[in-house]
């Protein structure tokens, strides 16, 4: 975000963010801490804005780390509603268990264990929302097999899509020029894709929302 907002921006936006949720702010701190990748805060309540307004009774989660978007999420599902997230990290799924378990929202998540295009061709269901925030290098795969998946009407989120900023940076810093170059091909792709009306949001680190016609 800091490549995306001028400090004074940033500054201003952060007087905002006070959560009175314990469980979330300690889950803010472990990530932190750990290093460990989560949504950007302005980004997972723009998400859970989204969920409020479509109601999906059906979600599905590409890439589950410790389950912050994930608890999020659902606590803006309906009462009969579920959460479908998938994690491969042996790290990570220990974590998120003991996230979700505390966030009492356990009914509403169901954790998949495993690679996620190994999965995602095995799932029976159709989600209203789709949200992906998995391993860069495999977006465009965890993408174009996930999205018949998606309901007609129903809305898919990525995250990550201007990447730290280096995606309209004219010089990126070696160790991502990489993972720079996937993210401009995934965007060129999601910004094309047939039946999908799209647009990349300028929140966080770069929100994709995508509703498929």
């Amino acid at each position: 975000m800091d490549k995306i907002l001028f400090k004074p921006q940033q500054n201003y936006l952060k007087q905002f963010h006070t959560s009175s949720d314990s469980l979330i702010t300690e889950m803010e701190e472990f990530a932190a801490a750990k290093r460990i990748p989560i949504l950007d805060t302005n980004s997972a309540a723009f998400l859970e804005q989204i969920v409020m307004v479509k109601k999906p009774r059906r979600v599905l989660e590409i890439g589950t780390a410790i389950a912050y978007s994930t608890i999020r999420i659902a606590r803006c599902l309906g009462k009969d509603c579920l959460i479908d997230t998938l994690e491969k990290s042996k790290d990570n799924i220990p974590l998120a268990q003991k996230f979700v378990k505390r966030s009492g929202m356990s009914k509403h998540i169901n954790l998949i264990k495993g690679e996620a295009m190994e999965l995602i061709p095995g799932l029976k269901s159709k989600y209203d929302l789709i949200f992906l925030d998995a391993d860069k290098e495999d977006y465009l795969n965890l993408f174009e097999v996930s999205l018949r998946l998606l309901k007609k009407g129903g809305i898919y989120i990525v995250d990550n899509l201007l990447w730290h900023g280096f995606t309209a940076a004219s010089r990126v810093p070696p160790k991502y020029k990489r993972s720079t170059k996937i993210i401009r091909e995934f965007n060129k792709a999601f910004m094309n894709t047939d039946g999908l009306k799209t647009s990349i949001i300028p929140v966080g680190d770069g929100l994709g929302v995508g509703i498929k016609k």
